[in-house]
């Protein structure tokens, strides 16, 4: 691109007559691919988060959906809480991963003069995708016993 002379009709940026208006001085020259490369790593940086917490909210609700569907499976009168128990691993199983079901709990407990199944979930909290570190999430699911 050639460099032309500033004509005395243009308004100059730093008073420079040899640089015409719209070039950037030496100094300048780069810095938009740092801001570029700035703004990048925070929006990456919170796509990763938003992405995590949703994630983590998959395996918290689908852990709700599977303890309360074993719960009703051991409710039945022709089942029993351990039944349920282990229909919720296999939901898990298929849902998630088999070694989120490794800690799957049913009892039998009355609440207001009524019999209930509780199903109860204990696993790893995904903090880094799947894979990382995590808490212990602990879910629990209901239902009536017939019979």
């Amino acid at each position: 691109m050639a460099h032309r002379r500033a004509g005395a009709d243009e308004r100059l940026r730093d008073g420079n007559p040899a640089r015409p208006v719209g070039v950037a001085p030496a100094a300048e020259r780069g810095a938009a691919v740092v801001d570029f490369v700035l703004v990048s790593v925070l929006l990456v940086a919170l796509l990763a988060g938003v992405l995590q917490l949703a994630l983590a909210l998959h395996v918290r609700n689908t852990l709700i959906d599977s303890a309360s569907e074993g719960a009703r499976y051991g409710a039945l009168s022709d089942s029993s809480p351990d039944a349920g128990a282990r229909r919720t691993r296999e939901l898990i199983a298929m849902s998630l991963s088999a070694g989120y079901g490794d800690d799957v709990t049913a009892t039998t407990v009355s609440d207001g003069g009524m019999d209930l199944v509780e199903v109860r979930v204990r696993a790893p909290l995904p903090v880094l995708g799947l894979l990382g570190p995590g808490g212990t999430l602990v879910v629990t699911g209901r239902a009536v016993a017939e019979g």
